[in-house]
């Protein structure tokens, strides 16, 4: 017989992620509001979390990673790729690569623009600045852009190279403009990465908005929590009043407090298993998993949309960091300068560079964005290539292939079916096309080419298009940025709408990065945690009202 809680809560959040975590913190603020955060997950007390370059522990390692695979992708050559998930506090932004990417200013007033007023770029600015404590160089457009007085660390790296150096080169020699900040109204340009850690210690959304504030009494935050289902008023299938969870196998209910709310904060794949586990969702799927439906939603699922990266690998004639970590005199290096300054490659995020470009004329915006890493390997977080080499990656910034997600079990334990659907779309063949020729364009400028014995990735002689699409459909990995499965918006398939309340359920709403409406132009720990900060504005002003 499942437990129920002695305690209601005026707010159940369900995941402690990087949008959870912001929920819980600004939620919790008021001392008269009970909030409790659910997180299935452990304690972030893992060390390797907090050392930037710990991803390469974390990944893939099922005590801080979800550990979720794809379906095999037809346009992939039939590959099942894997799709890590934080399963920690934090969430995933305890194990991913660090780097802080807002998207474009045209991504957030497109949402606005499709009928999600209070979305726009000049509506968000100020909940990216509430967070952020920056410090990078102070100017006027650094004053305009950025927050100082926050509590998510952004910073600039503390590792630069002479591979990277001439990767930079490289790419404004392809006419490409070097950039101050990346971050700004205008996204174009080559630059540095700016990554969310502080004195080379990760800055997750656990250690910036759950550890200033973990001695608040009316804040219960429940680790191993797994979630179940939602519960509902007896005899209304669309009045939510509670969550059903297990805690290491024992089952437990917790109740909201008249007027409270569940927000589910579980993820692009978390939040929308919930819901139809719970009943809500397309009625014939959840039929098949042996679920009663309660609440009919098309959209619960659909429009999934993620970064594919082609991930391009050559051979140079100068140490990179392969050498350094394939070498135990370069190992204890690594470890002593960080050890005893906290700078050097265990300081580093996943990328170095990124730039933001154009593969084709005629474009407003950026549609491509690269990854650059001084090291290289078959496939991120595991082990290096045995020659110096450096990796240029590079991802569709607006895919337009568009997956699902599902159950096919009325058990919460077992994992939903994951079908990206990626290179589906004829548009987004032509665009990894175009990205695979400039990736390749950039290796023969004169800053970059001396450095270069040879392209690792390559397939047939590469004269042709077809030979270029080869290399995505062969080597292509996620870049983790699964979204858009519980979409923000007014029409039939919509899940939520524009505050955020699952369309036609009471007491219910979803706050991560499932409600994108379409993906975001870049990485998307940052703009999740901004949707955490939007999120607890609405929740506190319809409590005012």
């Amino acid at each position: 017989m499942a437990g129920t809680s002695s305690e209601h809560y005026d707010y159940i959040i369900i995941g402690a992620g990087s949008a959870g975590c912001v929920l819980a913190n600004r939620l919790s603020a008021d001392p008269s509001l009970r909030v409790l955060l659910l997180e299935a997950g452990g304690k972030d007390t893992n060390p390797w979390i907090h050392i930037p370059v710990g991803y390469f522990k974390t990944l893939h390692n099922p005590k801080t990673d979800w550990c979720y695979k794809t379906e095999p992708e037809a346009e992939l050559k039939g590959r099942s790729l894997d799709w890590p998930r934080g399963k920690t506090l934090g969430g995933s932004s305890s194990i991913n690569g660090l780097l802080y990417v807002r998207g474009q200013a045209e991504d957030y007033d497109g949402w606005a623009q499709s009928g999600n007023t209070g979305w726009s770029y000049d509506d968000v600015l100020p909940l990216f600045k509430r967070s952020e404590a920056y410090s990078g160089p102070d100017t006027k457009q650094s004053d305009e852009i950025h927050g100082r007085n926050g509590t998510l660390a952004v910073s600039p790296i503390r590792a630069k190279s002479k591979i990277s150096e001439a990767f930079i080169g490289a790419a404004e020699e392809m006419g490409v403009p070097r950039t101050d900040d990346y971050n700004g109204r205008v996204q174009e340009g080559v630059a540095y990465f700016d990554q969310t850690a502080k004195r080379g210690l990760r800055c997750s959304s656990a250690k910036a908005f759950l550890s200033p504030i973990k001695g608040r009494q009316n804040l219960t935050i429940q680790t191993h929590a797994h979630t179940h289902e939602l519960l509902f008023a007896e005899g209304q299938d669309r009045v939510v009043t509670g969550v059903s969870y297990d805690v290491k196998g024992e089952m437990r209910q917790s109740m909201l407090a008249p007027g409270g709310e569940v927000i589910l904060s579980a993820g692009a794949i978390g939040s929308p298993q919930i819901l139809e586990l719970s009943g809500i969702g397309q009625g014939s799927v959840l039929q098949q998993a042996g679920i009663t439906p309660r609440h009919e939603l098309q959209g619960v699922g659909e429009a999934l949309q993620d970064h594919l990266q082609i991930r391009l690998v050559f051979e140079t004639n100068v140490p990179t960091l392969n050498d350094m970590i394939n070498s135990p005199i370069g190992k204890l290096r690594i470890g002593l300068e960080y050890g005893l300054l906290r700078r050097g490659p265990m300081s580093l995020g996943a990328s170095q560079v990124t730039i933001f470009a154009k593969s084709a004329t005629g474009l407003e915006t950026p549609d491509i964005q690269f990854h650059f890493q001084p090291l290289s390997a078959d496939k991120p977080g595991i082990v290096m290539h045995p020659f110096s080499g450096f990796t240029s990656s590079v991802c569709q910034l607006r895919p337009e292939s568009r997956g699902h997600i599902h159950i096919s079990s009325p058990k919460a334990h077992d994992y939903p079916k994951i079908v990206a659907n990626y290179l589906t779309a004829p548009a987004d063949q032509m665009c990894a096309i175009r990205a695979v020729k400039f990736a390749r364009k950039m290796a023969e400028m004169p800053a970059l080419k001396p450095f270069i014995v040879r392209e690792h990735t390559v397939v047939g002689d590469m004269s042709t298009d077809e030979h270029h699409l080869e290399v995505a459909r062969q080597y292509a990995q996620t870049i983790y940025h699964p979204t858009s499965t519980c979409r923000m918006g007014q029409d039939s398939h919509a899940v939520v709408d524009r505050e955020l309340r699952v369309h036609g359920v009471a007491n219910l709403r979803v706050a991560d990065a499932s409600i994108m409406p379409s993906i975001v132009s870049g990485n998307t720990n940052a703009p999740t945690m901004m949707i955490g900060e939007k999120a607890s504005d609405m929740i506190l002003a319809a409590r005012r009202a």
